[in-house]
């Protein structure tokens, strides 16, 4: 699972810094004069947002550590099959056994799913945040005579 939010981390990092607007020169600026301003952009754009695309793109991704589920997914199963064995053929112990196989499991499967999500918020949230300060840092171009895409 670590690896899995690697991934998207990398995948992330890798679209906070591909969304940037192409910007040309619509009045003759000179490269000099371009480089001058995309950082004054920059600049601009990340005090009026908020918003530094090299902290967003390093942001690690949500914690990938266990979260119980499983345990907690074995509890609830050896309870419910110690009921289960006990009941159907007076064997308490081999019930909640496998109770508790199917608990740890099932609470596996939670806790992946849990993951996932969290790491699809997480990526959510820096695309967002980055398409807003892209949006802000083209303005600012465009205010300074270049034509953004």
């Amino acid at each position: 699972m670590k690896r899995f939010a690697v991934v998207i981390l990398a995948s992330v990092s890798t679209l906070a810094l591909a969304q940037k607007p192409a910007v040309y020169p619509a009045h003759g600026q000179s490269q000099q004069q371009q480089m001058s301003d995309d950082g004054a952009c920059y600049s601009w754009a990340k005090q009026s947002t908020g918003i530094d695309p090299a902290v967003v793109a390093q942001t690690p991704p949500p914690p990938s550590g266990p979260t119980g589920a499983r345990v907690r997914g074995a509890a609830r199963g050896a309870a419910a099959g110690a009921i289960v064995g006990d009941v159907s053929n007076n064997d308490a112990g081999h019930g909640a056994a496998v109770g508790a196989t199917a608990g740890a499991l099932a609470g596996g499967v939670r806790s992946r799913q849990q993951h996932a999500a969290q790491a699809q918020t997480a990526q959510a949230n820096q695309q967002s945040a980055m398409s807003t300060y892209w949006r802000s840092y083209g303005a600012c171009m465009q205010g300074k005579g270049y034509t953004v895409q």
